[in-house]
């Protein structure tokens, strides 16, 4: 769970989480520095939670530093990145490490599939997301809706892909990408993502969007044009 200064969701999103979350887990908390009001607020729930772990990002502050740090913290058999603003449910989790315990190598939460749902947020953010996971699985053939969401389950061996983002939460759409053309299992259930409503959100759209553009753009054209992709990858 990567957070920044998300003292206001912590306390209900870790008792949501323990709630749901019947079987040996551990959460992570990763933070980027020691003044984050995250932790404060964390100290403060009594009892204190057994099953939280803290996580500093030494790689650099950054969201996909922070993934990155608690993907090489992870211990567990199934890895579910969760965001720390309550935009996930963790009433879902259960069901997304199930399909990895079952096979999978990927358990995408999807907001697009029937049952899912997208609440709140900026309307262009939402098209864009909605557009680029229909296309992506109706032209390039991946099997989740919603390439773009982080909220799911990995296996051990898609977090140890090589990540080549270099900004943003555009690793989700990069490990769906690279997990089917490894010919991985991918699946979905449906989940809701919900905009937040404490602290302020650090997405910064313009910004990321050539990282998301890079992916979509490759998913398409190895589909599209796969003798080219195969002539260019053996040069």
């Amino acid at each position: 769970m990567p957070v920044y200064n998300e003292a206001g969701n912590i306390e209900p999103l870790i008792a949501d989480i323990e709630a749901h979350v019947l079987e040996p887990h551990e959460t992570l908390i990763i933070y980027d520095f020691p003044e984050d009001n995250t932790l404060p607020a964390l100290a403060a729930i009594k009892p204190a939670p057994a099953n939280v772990r803290l996580v500093l990002n030494t790689l650099g502050r950054g969201v996909l530093n922070a993934y990155k740090a608690g993907f090489a913290a992870a211990k567990g058999d199934v890895i579910i990145p969760v965001a720390g603003d309550l935009a996930d449910e963790p009433k879902d989790i259960p069901a997304l490490a199930r399909l990895v315990r079952e096979g999978a190598d990927l358990a995408a939460g999807s907001r697009y599939m029937k049952g899912g749902k997208q609440i709140g947020g900026p309307f262009f953010k939402q098209m864009l997301s909605r557009c680029a996971g229909l296309s992506l699985h109706y032209l390039a053939g991946l099997p989740t809706h919603d390439a773009t969401n982080n909220f799911r389950a990995y296996s051990r061996r898609v977090i140890n892909l090589p990540i080549e983002s270099k900004a943003s939460f555009a690793l989700g759409i990069e490990l769906a990408v690279k997990t089917y053309w490894k010919g991985w299992t991918i699946k979905e259930v449906p989940t809701t993502w919900h905009d937040r409503t404490a602290g302020v959100s650090r997405f910064k759209l313009w910004k990321w969007l050539p990282e998301y553009l890079r992916w979509y753009l490759r998913a398409l054209w190895r589909s599209l044009f796969p003798k080219r992709s195969r002539d260019i990858v053996s040069r």
